[in-house]
């Protein structure tokens, strides 16, 4: 019986065969499809050779919903929170980046101002229902959802509940809830009390508006996945990577989506650990740099830790379980531009897999991590992925030469500096 493991990131897929008869271990790496993000793992899994009956498992790991988040490509997020603190994801917390700075920006919560509703009920922090919920009020609340929908179709929308207390008493989220499924059934509803039942209330409304900005993603991806796997006959119970190192059915993945939000990252620091405790002696500093992002992790007495909160960025909170790692929009398909100010930035915006960096060859004219590597001689540009795809060095130059003559810097300097 064959094992596969597969790995499918903003710019590669990677897949490993495990056959438990011979031990015989065979791996495959195919460009990843961002239009269409289950095309490369079913590639993957044509080319590995297995026949569907010999598959015994299929888990997967995917940074689609980390990739979305951090390049902010995800769905339209509306926002309902009880009436008179609906606007906690747009105050934030207290504290600052730069705290002397008063041009500073606010962290991007995932939610703009005028797509936030604030609904008449209350309820204490006891259970307690001080303000009932009124149809009126579901009624105002789903004909403002529909001014919303029905003069953009073209807008994937999702909608976040997140009512005051809910985690003790989760009663009118839970018709809230009803109410928005009945009326909009095609639209994607996160719940607060499912997906965060914490009491802080800022980190129960990013954690939610997070998970409502990935849930058609990774929805979409597990049934693409799932549709043809059943087609070519594949039996193989087909499971996910979860953000804690653990794993969940592909047929409730996308129920609470965010805890796959660092599903790919999570197996770099497992393997991270495997590797410490056979030849580290149990300690290593784990470091995963795809094409998107950049993942660090810690490895302890041959243990990783473990979190509550992960911040997407400074400021806007993750609250689930997660493995201890740091994440950066800093991978190899991250573009390097001249901001407003005159300075060079690197990511996170990124090529991904299309058009990819410009020695891809592929269309991408921006310089890229990866084509600084090809201009300082870092990469092999006729070795690369053991020789299959061959960059074009020419491209990777002429991007670094153009991006360099914008902050006056030859090719190789500007290569450095990315």
């Amino acid at each position: 019986m064959i094992r596969l493991g597969i790995d499918t990131g903003g710019t590669f897929t990677d897949l490993v065969a495990l056959d438990e008869r011979t031990g015989l271990i065979s791996t495959i790496k195919v460009p990843s499809t961002p239009a269409a993000p289950a095309e490369a793992p079913l590639t993957a899994i044509a080319r590995c050779e297995a026949k569907p009956q010999e598959i015994e498992r299929i888990l997967l790991g995917t940074t689609i919903a980390t990739n979305a988040r951090l390049q902010k490509k995800g769905a339209t997020v509306l926002y309902v929170g009880t009436s008179g603190v609906e606007d906690v994801p747009i105050i934030g917390r207290i504290d600052r980046r730069e705290a002397y700075n008063p041009a500073w920006p606010k962290p991007d919560t995932g939610v703009k101002r005028r797509h936030v509703f604030g609904i008449q009920e209350r309820v204490d922090h006891q259970g307690q229902i001080l303000e009932p919920l009124e149809q009126a009020s579901l009624d105002l609340l789903g004909d403002w959802v529909d001014s919303w929908i029905s003069t953009s179709r073209e807008i994937d929308w999702a909608i976040a509940v997140n009512l005051l207390f809910s985690y003790v008493n989760p009663a009118h989220e839970i018709a809230v809830g009803r109410y928005l499924s009945e009326r909009f059934p095609d639209t994607p509803i996160s719940m607060s009390h499912r997906v965060s039942p914490i009491w802080r209330e800022y980190e129960r409304a990013t954690t939610t508006i997070t998970d409502a900005f990935v849930k058609q993603i990774i929805e979409r991806f597990v049934n693409g996945l799932t549709d043809v796997l059943q087609e070519k006959s594949v039996a193989a119970p087909l499971a996910l990577m979860k953000s804690n190192g653990g794993h969940v059915q592909s047929a409730t993945a996308s129920e609470i989506p965010v805890q796959l939000l660092l599903s790919g990252l999570a197996g770099g620091v497992i393997a991270g650990r495997r590797f410490a405790r056979d030849h580290a002696g149990g300690n290593a500093v784990t470091l995963d740099m795809g094409g998107t992002s950049c993942d660090v992790g810690l490895i302890s007495d041959g243990e990783f830790g473990s979190t509550t909160e992960y911040e997407i960025e400074w400021g806007v909170p993750v609250s689930s379980l997660f493995i201890d790692y740091t994440t950066i929009g800093a991978g190899g398909g991250s573009i390097a531009y001249v901001d407003s100010g005159g300075l060079l930035r690197v990511g996170p915006r990124s090529a991904g897999a299309e058009p990819g960096p410009a020695c891809y060859g592929r269309g991408g004219i921006e310089a890229t991590v990866t084509d600084a590597n090809v201009v300082l001689g870092r990469i092999d540009p006729e070795f690369f992925l053991g020789g299959e795809v061959e960059l074009d060095a020419t491209a990777a130059w002429e991007a670094c030469e153009a991006l360099g003559e914008q902050i006056a810097l030859s090719p190789i300097e500007t290569a450095l500096a990315i």
